[in-house]
């Protein structure tokens, strides 16, 4: 398996994803947990596999090497999320004590998956350590954004500095809002987007100034998701390479700015797959391996 990520825009060679029918498992399955694992709504089970089908064959047709997590009695329906349990340095893979209860043995099962294919491991956050993926936003190679908040502490953060201070040299620490609550997922990758070193999509309501300030002082320039838009995944954008995304359909006027700065857009039906369990594009994958 080839591996090293500090990139959230370079192209993707190699990507993990774990398919619905390993995650979800069935629409019984789906009706007796989604409740708990606070879904709005429960999922349509054959409705989640079509939409798959069309998400799927976008990172098929854009991604050399795609690998499956298999289905694991240790994980849930939020499996189905790849994002959020590791991230992959060019080192070998940090390991995620995951916020969420449900989630708490998830690390585990990607890191047994990984290793077989020849994943080394870095490290792991430790409790009480905590972190998930989805806070943790390559600016460039040796630059980490890190959501500060409810899913990931201090403490957590003091650990993955001290398993990256070889190969890191600054971190960026942003402080999260409370949001729409404690209960509710709220990550720094909630709120942005890299689609190239010099382009974000964000939603800049929930992100504080000082990293505003901070994005557009090197350069980059901010494409804003306004409220709508940011309650239908429309901040959560994958880069499959340079300007070449994926987002969930019903988003046109945040696809239409893409556009206009020259990115090709690629777009999946999300309703039952995304939506309900607010899981955009880019927490359905974890690319393992960016050029």
């Amino acid at each position: 398996m080839n591996y090293g990520c500090q990139s959230m825009v370079g192209k993707i060679t190699d990507i993990l994803l774990k398919h619905p029918k390993d995650a979800f498992i069935s629409q019984e399955n789906l009706n007796k947990t989604y409740e708990a694992f606070n879904y709005i709504g429960c999922p349509d089970y054959e409705e989640v596999l079509k939409e798959y089908e069309v998400f799927e064959n976008h990172i098929k047709n854009n991604v050399e090497n795609v690998y499956y997590l298999p289905q694991d009695d240790r994980t849930g329906l939020d499996s189905i999320y790849a994002h959020d349990s590791l991230k992959v340095t060019k080192k070998g893979a940090i390991y995620f004590p995951m916020g969420k209860e449900l989630r708490s043995k998830e690390s585990y099962a990607t890191e047994e998956f990984l290793k077989k294919n020849g994943l080394p491991t870095l490290g792991r956050i430790e409790a009480p350590g905590k972190m998930e993926g989805g806070d943790v936003v390559w600016i460039d190679e040796e630059t980490v954004a890190i959501g500060l908040g409810y899913r990931t502490n201090e403490e957590g953060i003091r650990q993955f500095k001290e398993l990256t201070k070889d190969f890191v040299k600054d971190y960026i620490i942003v402080p999260m809002p409370h949001g729409e609550g404690e209960d509710e997922c709220l990550h720094l990758m909630s709120v942005i987007s890299m689609i190239d070193q010099d382009l974000a999509v964000v939603y800049s309501k929930f992100m504080p100034v000082i990293f505003r300030e901070y994005l557009i002082s090197r350069n980059i320039k901010l494409l804003e998701v306004d409220d709508e838009e940011y309650n239908y995944l429309g901040s959560n954008v994958l880069a499959l390479a340079p300007r070449v995304c994926v987002v969930i359909e019903g988003v046109p006027k945040i696809k239409e700015k893409m556009e206009a700065e020259g990115c090709t857009v690629l777009t999946y039906p999300g309703k039952e797959l995304s939506f309900r369990g607010t899981g955009g594009p880019t927490c359905l994958t974890h690319p393992i391996r960016r050029l």
